[in-house]
């Protein structure tokens, strides 16, 4: 008969991405005989941090979508979260509590498991947290009173034996994978065992949440998105991304993180979520799709040729090239996200450890345009040891680039990342406290470069990179939140939204039965001058 259980899922309104790793959780238990159910809050009103995409959409960093997302209902919720779980957890009766959790969600992941703490100590509920928080802070997470189990590293076997043990009435102290507490306060540290093979795992159980969770933003329209993994793990060693010390977790166990999932198999997806769900936009979910040979490339675009949708991804500037880019317009690339993070070459090799060129960053990023795809590039400013003149080196390598749109994101030194123990080390944050990327100013508090200098650079990065350096003397001033400064960015704000914000796009399909490259009119000035880019 199996069992009930209750995922958690502690989020905000801005982060909609469907979470794929529940989603095949649940499908996992599901097979196993059990049942599922979530309670999501991204489109509660939680008080939890800032709105991620309508703080980007504040400072010029993503086209204006809420109208978008009016015309399909996707709107907050006018209901009480606290009273909506309480029904919940009452009707279902969960058997289990699974809570997965970012670093930045942890603090309501416990709100809201405080709020059915009466029903977990009634009826000896126990509860699980998994995630890239818990894996990479356990002894963090653990202390927690509400918190029975910790799942370090992948969950899909450690669920499962989970789940079957309390179905069993088991004891499970010794699954492994897992962190234990047990009656009498002791921490059982349970082994870790080898990574899950990704082609066993079943596909991914959409049905779980909501409709409003199947749609998203991309370039001011919404479309039904699903999340299709192909790699999981990531080859590359960026200091302030998890993927070193996830690798790192799993030396030496028979194989690497870092894996592939078979073409067949990722067809085979796809095309269920087409042809089942009506799925509109596909969204790769991999840290850098085209880590993948000429074979396996080759072998993909064959595939996607039947698939006939548009699709988003996010690579490395170094991965692209004239042939690969110009194969995938073809079949339905339609935006790609590059991680630029930092203008210098020096800081961006010692600090991110990024080795590559400016000039070879610049020479890549001219190749989308030229098969008429849109890209974003993603940069970083708040590291450790960095300064405000240094971020300017990354609005100068922005300039030279002529992205549709260029976001820029305050440095977290998130647990698990080799820049947050390079911040512990330098005594820029302490080992127990939990950071968040939704707040309204930076965490790190550097004399060379303070949290509001930071935020100076911040508001005003697309007004740096698009306007002439002659009105530079103006933005900086626009920088300052006094009355003149305010007044300052408003105009500016205006002037750039008429002349440089990419306009909503049109339908990815142009019309058209089979995908074709749609020409793209451009700007010959580099961006910076006078005239802006012209978006069709």
């Amino acid at each position: 008969m199996g069992i009930k259980v209750l995922f958690i899922y502690p989020n905000t309104y801005g982060m909609n991405m469907l979470p794929p790793a529940i989603a095949l959780f649940s499908a996992i238990l599901k097979k196993d005989g059990h049942q599922t159910k979530i309670f999501d809050t991204t489109y509660y009103a939680t008080d939890q941090g800032i709105d991620s995409d309508g703080s980007k959409e504040e400072k010029l960093n993503v086209v204006p979508y809420q109208k978008e997302m009016e015309k399909k209902g996707l709107r907050m919720k006018d209901t009480s979260w606290k009273e909506d779980l309480k029904k919940l957890v009452n009707e279902y009766k969960p058997d289990i509590f699974i809570m997965s959790s970012t670093e930045d969600m942890w603090e309501l992941g416990i709100k809201i498991l405080g709020e059915v703490k009466d029903f977990k100590f009634k009826y000896n509920v126990p509860v699980l947290a998994g995630g890239v928080f818990p894996t990479f802070a356990p002894e963090i997470c653990i202390k927690y009173d509400l918190i029975d189990m910790i799942c370090v590293g992948e969950g899909e076997e450690a669920l499962s034996e989970v789940c079957m043990r309390v179905q069993n009435k088991k004891d499970f102290s010794n699954v492994t994978n897992l962190w234990v507490k047990n009656k009498d306060g002791n921490i059982q540290k349970n082994s870790i065992t080898k990574p899950v093979d990704i082609n066993k795992n079943p596909i991914i159980d959409t049905s779980l949440f909501e409709e409003a969770r199947l749609y998203r933003p991309m370039a001011g329209k919404v479309y039904k998105m699903y999340p299709i993994e192909t790699i999981r793990g990531c080859p590359y060693t960026c200091k302030f991304c998890n993927s070193p010390d996830q690798m790192k977790l799993y030396k030496g166990l028979g194989h690497s993180f870092f894996r592939k999932k078979k073409m067949d198999l990722v067809y085979k997806e796809l095309k269920y979520f087409k042809d089942v769900h009506k799925v509109e936009y596909n969204y790769f979910w991999a840290d850098t799709f085209l880590a993948m040979n000429k074979k396996e490339f080759d072998a993909f675009i064959e595939m996607y040729k039947e698939i006939k949708l548009p699709f988003w991804m996010q690579t490395r500037p170094e991965t692209i090239n004239d042939y690969n880019i110009s194969k995938l317009a073809k079949v339905g690339l339609h935006r790609i996200s590059f991680g630029v993070e930092h203008g210098n070459e020096e800081f961006r090799a010692k600090i991110l450890d990024r080795r590559w060129k400016n000039n070879d960053i610049i020479e890549k990023l001219k190749i989308p345009h030229k098969y008429g795809v849109a890209f974003s590039v993603n940069n970083i400013t708040g590291f450790p040891t960095e300064t405000k003149k240094l971020a300017f080196d990354t609005i100068e390598l922005n300039r030279n680039i002529d992205a549709d749109n260029a976001n820029i994101y305050s440095f977290v030194p998130f647990h698990g990342t080799p820049l947050r123990r390079m911040c512990e080390e330098l005594g820029l944050i302490k080992p127990e406290t939990i950071t968040k990327c939704l707040t309204n100013k930076p965490i790190l508090n550097m004399p060379q470069y303070p949290p509001e200098e930071i935020e100076e650079v911040k508001k005003c990065f697309p007004l740096y990179i698009k306007f002439p350096k002659s009105r530079w003397k103006h933005i900086e001033r626009a920088e300052k939140n006094d009355k003149e400064g305010d007044k300052i960015y408003k105009e500016l704000k205006k002037e750039y939204l008429e002349k440089y914000m990419p306009k909503p796009d049109a339908d990815p399909h142009g019309g058209a039965e089979d995908f074709k490259t749609v020409e793209i009119t451009t700007s010959k000035n580099k961006p910076g001058h006078e005239d802006g880019l012209d978006y069709h």
